[in-house]
Formats: structure tokens, C-alpha cells, sequence
């Protein structure tokens, strides 16, 4: 029997289930302050952000101007130099809550949690899952494999009711949504709510390129391959020409430097702010080197909509 655990609408006092999920370079302020102002929450990336004055401006513009919870998703492992200010600032803007990814969130935990400010951590496996239950995180994300961006590799029928037989935290899923049916399907497997990214990059308030838009809208989830040259770490993205033309696997070389623990560090923070640099390009001006990060949800989407209106055909039922 599956434990009956707390609606996400309870944990963060939202008319809806749902997290509007950290997308890199894409989610902004207006995305931000639709969703809000829609009965769902959102989460913003703090490296979406070139200081940390503009993210202070752009996290009172998003409360002077919307009605909900604001979370702020955290890259917590060593690549990210900026971590320790965003933290600060997060404590100091009484941020709702914070999503952590690609690390060890312990300090981000028990200062969040000092504060007053609730913790969700990602996860892809139990292994992970039940170290960040022991922290103390008030909610697992259980990223799957039909995830945007840093997929899971585990589909959410396992993974889902894996971490709810073996955790504390309520499990929220993240993954291969785009409609509501889909929504109801992963609350009834006992998910105290949903994360969704991937249809919300073709919304009206959404900034990036009409081009990248329509991919979402023309490609589907035939079209979404995994590259480990963003990062280091396999991502989604959808399968252009450019990418096609790509090794999307890491080279001998630099499998091999990844295990010297001298170097792993440096290699790391290289590849992310390379991979970033590519990304935020492609995001905003299309070229032939054209890269678009995007999840297999994308084969739901069919036409640029206002973000209201994409809440309307996520809760419709």
C-alpha cells in the first residue's frame, strides 16, 4: 500500500501541484510572475543570472508583482564559484524554497532550513535519495528518465513508488509531463506533486528564440539525445543538425582526466561555463551550432501559448 503523503498544494500553500521547474538561461521574471499568479510556484536558476545585484532586483520585481511561493534552484557541487553568495542572498530575500542539483547539499540544508527556507533536493537514484532523507531535506525530486536537462535514468513507475517505500521525504516527480492526465497518473502513484520544464520554454513569456520555440512545438520525443559535452554530465537536447554532427560522448582523453582528482575540479568548472556559453547562444541567436536543451515532454507540445493558458491544459482534470 502506497503511504498517503502531503500534497505539494499543502507543503508550499499553491491552488496546484506544480513546479514550474529551473530551466537554464530559459525560466525569467515574467515566466516566473505568470506562474505565480496562476496557483503554481516557480523555480528560477541563480545562474541565470550574471551578478548577484540582478538577482536581487529580479527576485523583488517577481514579489512586487505575483501572489506565491518563489523557489531558487542551487548548483551545489564544486563548479559552481558562485554558490556561497547565491546562498547568502537566498537567506537574506527569504527565498520559499531552494532546489539543489549536482552535489552535496548538507550546508545548503542546515542553513536554508536555519532560516526558515524549505529544501527540495534532486535525486535520479535511492542511493542519492536516501542520503539527502537523512539530511533532512523537506522534499525529494525524483528525476526520471523522460527528464529535460540533467535526465535520470530510471522511468518514474520504478523510481517513484522505490523512493516512497524507502524515504521519509515526500517525493516530488520530475519528468515526461505535458498534460494533465499525465499529472494524475504520477500523483496516483503516491508523488506528493510534479516538476515540469520543458513546455513552458514555448510560452509567450518565455524569452528565448522564436526558432527554439518552434522546435519545441515541431520536434518530439523521438528527436531528444543525450550529450555529455554541456557539462560533463548527460543532458538532453534536441537533435539539430549541429548536434548530429557532434561525438555527443565524452573522448578518451577526457574520461581520463575526470579521474584525477587534481584535475576532475578544473575540468569540471571548464566544461560547465563552456557548455553554458554554448547553450545561452544558441538560446537567444539561432546558427548553425545551434544546441536546444529539452526533455522528451516536448512530443505534448503544440502550439506557443501564454502560460495560463498552459496551466489550464495541465490541471483541466
Amino acid at each position: 500500500m502506497i503511504k498517503k503523503a502531503p500534497s505539494l498544494c499543502d507543503i508550499l500553500n499553491i491552488s496546484h501541484p506544480i513546479i514550474m521547474a529551473p530551466m537554464f538561461l530559459v525560466t525569467n521574471q515574467n515566466m516566473m510572475i505568470a506562474a505565480l499568479n496562476n496557483g503554481l510556484t516557480g523555480c528560477i536558476p541563480a545562474l541565470n543570472f550574471r551578478t548577484d545585484s540582478k538577482f536581487r532586483e529580479a527576485i523583488s520585481s517577481i514579489r512586487k508583482n505575483s501572489n506565491g511561493p518563489i523557489g531558487v534552484n542551487l548548483i551545489v557541487n564544486k563548479s559552481n564559484i558562485k554558490l556561497k553568495q547565491q546562498l547568502k542572498s537566498c537567506i537574506e530575500l527569504k527565498i520559499d524554497y531552494v532546489i539543489t542539483s549536482l552535489g552535496n547539499p548538507k550546508e545548503t540544508i542546515r542553513r536554508c532550513q536555519e532560516n526558515n527556507i524549505k529544501v527540495f533536493c534532486d535525486v535520479t537514484d535511492l542511493n542519492y535519495a536516501k542520503k539527502v532523507d537523512v539530511l533532512g531535506c523537506d522534499a525529494i525530486i525524483a528525476i526520471n528518465s523522460n527528464a529535460g536537462g540533467h535526465c535520470g535514468f530510471i522511468n518514474a513507475e520504478i523510481l517513484i513508488p522505490e523512493l516512497i517505500k524507502n524515504c521519509k521525504a515526500p517525493i516530488i516527480s520530475a519528468g515526461g509531463v505535458s498534460n494533465a492526465k499525465q499529472i494524475q497518473n504520477l500523483l496516483n502513484l503516491g508523488a506528493c506533486g510534479v516538476s515540469v520544464g520543458s513546455p513552458f520554454i514555448a510560452t509567450e513569456e518565455s524569452s528565448v528564440s522564436l526558432d527554439y520555440k518552434q522546435a519545441v512545438v515541431t520536434y518530439g520525443a523521438k528527436d531528444i539525445v543525450l550529450t555529455e559535452k554541456l557539462s560533463g554530465t548527460p543532458c538532453t537536447v534536441i537533435n539539430t543538425p549541429f548536434v548530429q554532427s557532434l561525438d555527443n560522448k565524452q573522448h578518451y582523453i577526457e574520461r581520463l582526466l575526470q579521474k584525477n582528482k587534481k584535475l576532475k575540479k578544473l575540468i569540471k568548472i571548464f566544461r560547465f561555463y563552456t557548455g553554458a556559453k554554448l547553450l545561452k547562444k544558441s538560446a537567444f541567436n539561432t546558427s548553425y551550432k545551434t544546441v536546444w536543451c529539452a526533455g522528451p515532454s516536448i512530443e505534448g507540445v503544440s502550439a506557443i501559448i501564454p502560460i495560463a493558458e498552459l496551466v489550464k491544459q495541465l490541471t483541466k482534470e
